[in-house]
């Protein structure tokens, strides 16, 4: 039996059109109704037949469906939200994408009182953007995590988990404010820095006649790839979890600090140690399935 039989997805980028794909392929006799707020979006999604119908306004996409899932960034959550909510069916659960969950949550029941609220956060995505980028395996292997409340419906959580479960996610129970703290160090935070650095590297364009571009095959390519991530989502990711990510930052700050010194100080039992620990920490997350083991992150060198 499907979770649920009737599925609105609000807002079709990356994360939304892989949903669409994932659901089509999982739950071929589920009807997906779909909206974006870009007119473009909505037209290449309709031309892509992600969606069994595509609705020019969000009231419309959620009209009779018995599952609404918010992938817009999570600034937009609220007016979203507030947007459907008159026309939301009574026994719809809503759920969401978004990668910080406290405000999220916060802001989905101030505008939606009294409704089956479900926050979710699938841990996957590229750094690409747009309809045409998502993939039906998007999901597949990666964790979701659910944030509920602690008076939310066990019922409504179990459908929830049920239909992630369905597309091949692992899931994942913790509350919100956990889920962001482990998220600040886990995303946030490498988002942060990899903005920072390829930033700086830009700054410094000028002074190294374009060789930091030139000799980017290292370790700066990959920086570059997490720095291509879509602009808005990450600008309201960092001031949505803003406490979670500055507490992160400090830490983070303290032990660079620490690594400074021991540099300065020619300290390479120190060093050894750090990189020794660290390259554990990678060989965990291979064993764990959730990065490729194939040298140089399974890029292809014919």
């Amino acid at each position: 039996m499907l979770p649920f039989a009737r599925i609105a997805i609000l807002g079709l980028g990356l994360i939304g059109s892989s949903l669409a794909r994932a659901v089509g392929e999982a739950m071929p006799t589920a009807r997906i109704t779909g909206h974006d707020s870009d007119p473009a979006v909505r037209d290449t999604v309709r031309r892509l037949g992600l969606c069994d119908d595509v609705t020019d306004t969000p009231g419309a996409a959620v009209t009779d469906a018995d599952c609404v899932i918010l992938c817009v960034p999570v600034g937009a959550m609220a007016d979203l939200a507030a947007a459907i909510a008159d026309d939301l069916p009574d026994n719809a659960v809503v759920s969401d994408v978004g990668s910080s969950k406290a405000g999220v949550a916060a802001a989905l029941r101030a505008a939606l009182p009294g409704r089956a609220i479900v926050p979710a956060h699938p841990v996957a995505g590229t750094e690409r953007s747009g309809p045409e980028a998502g993939f039906a395996s998007l999901f597949r292997g990666r964790w979701c995590i659910l944030t509920p409340a602690e008076d939310a419906d066990p019922a409504a959580v179990a459908r929830v988990e049920a239909f992630w479960r369905a597309l091949g996610a692992e899931v994942e129970t913790m509350a919100a404010d956990h889920h962001d703290l482990v998220l600040a160090i886990t995303s946030h935070l490498p988002h942060l820095i990899a903005y920072s650095i390829v930033g700086t590297a830009s700054d410094l364009e000028a002074v190294t006649r374009s060789e930091v571009i030139k000799y980017s095959a290292g370790g700066f390519r990959d920086f570059t790839r997490i720095a291509a991530s879509d602009p808005t989502m990450w600008r309201d990711v960092f001031l949505a979890n803003k406490d979670a990510v500055l507490e992160m930052l400090q830490r983070f700050t303290e032990d660079l600090t620490a690594l400074q010194r021991a540099i300065r100080w020619d300290d390479g039992d120190a060093l050894f140690d750090l990189f020794t620990r660290t390259r554990a920490i990678r060989r965990s997350i291979i064993e764990q399935g959730q990065d490729d083991e194939r040298p140089d992150f399974g890029r292809s060198h014919a």
